[in-house]
């Protein structure tokens, strides 16, 4: 008989989205009229941008032309595509980054696992706590960790509350550690970060030999110029870093799919002879072997996200959120209710009132409201007593949920 994977039996609980929706299916069988508004899942709501659809279109004709048809493509991504991302993305920030640099893939979520193919197994692990559940239970997958203790916590990992003490900004471990993994803005309690704040995490990293793994995937929300939107506007950045962004919420590509990974070519890592190797020859060679790239159609879709009424449209559409976010967080907070976030990221997050545990507030709202967010607990030990709340809904949807849930918890 085949054997497993046990490092998988350590996932001691469903991930965290799944069970939501099992809650929520369970609500709904039972209450087949209940108008359940879901504001749990970061996922969008608002069309493709039309630059998007009318690019996706026309590449679709060329696919039924013999004379312009796309087979397998490159595994790294169309130049063209990568180029546009290195020009405007980073170059137009001073970042210094090319073209060949960048890896296109159907998802920031994957790369955040799937990286860890090029990694050992005796590294030291930082994460967040709260965190995206993404990067602990991959690295449980991946046999880093021991068993998860009586909070959750898994052995070998390095923890760092984050809370309205520290502005929700990870304090720099006072231990050496080897991978930390950065998020900013951040999911799931909304905070951006300084470039004095990562510019701190940069010459810790550089100081003690470590990689940054810099999730960007909310970048696109940031509104205040102060603030960097990627790891490499940090002097130093490109010797210890590497950055993950994705199309999914910006241009609304979660069901069309496409993301990008940058691996700076001067980056490397030690080999067990003791031996620099280069990290860009392994990650390249991981996605040659392991992914055939993402489609032609879709890439030309990420393209337009450049083009004059791309950049317009995807810029309609990201105010838009976070105008829904605005909402959330006055109204909210007119109820009496702390919050955070929502200001330059699509997250509000939310202090659970009266005292009440994470899964109790959303099982009160759910019950009560017909409102699906988020438990804080979900994403760590330390998010225990809060809630993250989506701005990613309809206009109307937004409303009616703040209205219901003022009208239950207002002061």
């Amino acid at each position: 008989m085949a054997t497993i994977n046990d490092n998988y039996l350590k996932l001691k609980a469903g991930y965290l989205f799944p069970e939501i929706g099992r809650r929520v299916s369970a609500y709904a069988a039972d209450n087949p009229d209940a108008p359940i508004i879901k504001l749990g899942i970061g996922d969008v709501t608002e069309p493709l941008p039309a630059a998007c659809r009318d690019a996706i279109i026309e590449a679709t004709k060329e696919m039924g032309d013999r004379a312009t048809f796309k087979g397998y493509g490159p595994e790294q991504g169309y130049l063209w595509l990568r180029d546009k991302i290195a020009q405007h993305d980073f170059q137009s920030r001073g970042c210094d980054i090319d073209a060949s640099e960048i890896f296109i893939s159907d998802g920031s979520k994957c790369d955040c696992g799937n990286i860890l193919d090029i990694f050992g197994d005796d590294n030291k692990i930082a994460v967040t706590d709260p965190v995206y559940p993404v990067y602990v239970d991959t690295n449980v997958m991946a046999g880093h960790t021991g068993d998860a203790a009586a909070d959750g916590k898994y052995e070998g990992l390095v923890y760092l509350p984050i809370s309205a003490d520290n502005d929700f900004t990870a304090q720099i471990p006072t231990e050496k550690v080897d991978l930390i993994y950065l998020c900013f803005p951040n999911n799931p309690t909304g905070a951006t970060a300084t470039k004095e704040h990562l510019q701190a995490w940069v010459e810790y990293a550089k100081q003690h030999g470590s990689l940054i793994l810099f999730d960007a995937a909310y970048e696109a929300f940031i509104t205040d110029p102060d603030l960097p939107h990627s790891i490499y506007e940090i002097e130093g950045a490109k010797d210890c870093a590497i950055e993950f962004r994705s199309f999914s919420k910006n241009a609304g590509f979660t069901g069309t799919r496409c993301a990008l990974t940058v691996v700076p070519k001067n980056l490397t890592g030690k080999a067990s002879d003791g031996s620099d190797v280069e990290l860009w020859k392994l990650w390249n060679r991981r996605q040659s072997t392991k992914f055939n790239g993402v489609s032609y159609i879709v890439q030309r879709g990420a393209e337009a996200v450049y083009s004059k009424a791309g950049q317009a449209q995807t810029k309609e559409l990201i105010a838009f959120y976070l105008e829904n976010a605005k909402i959330i967080r006055e109204q909210l907070t007119a109820a009496g209710i702390k919050v955070y976030g929502g200001t330059n990221a699509p997250y509000v997050w939310v202090k659970t009132p009266n005292g009440l545990s994470s899964w109790d507030f959303f099982d009160k709202l759910l019950l009560n409201c017909n409102v699906v967010g988020t438990p804080g607990s979900g994403f760590g030990a330390a998010g225990e007593g809060y809630f993250r709340i989506s701005a990613f809904n309809s206009r109307d949807n937004v409303n009616e949920a703040m209205k219901r849930i003022t009208d239950k918890f207002k002061a």
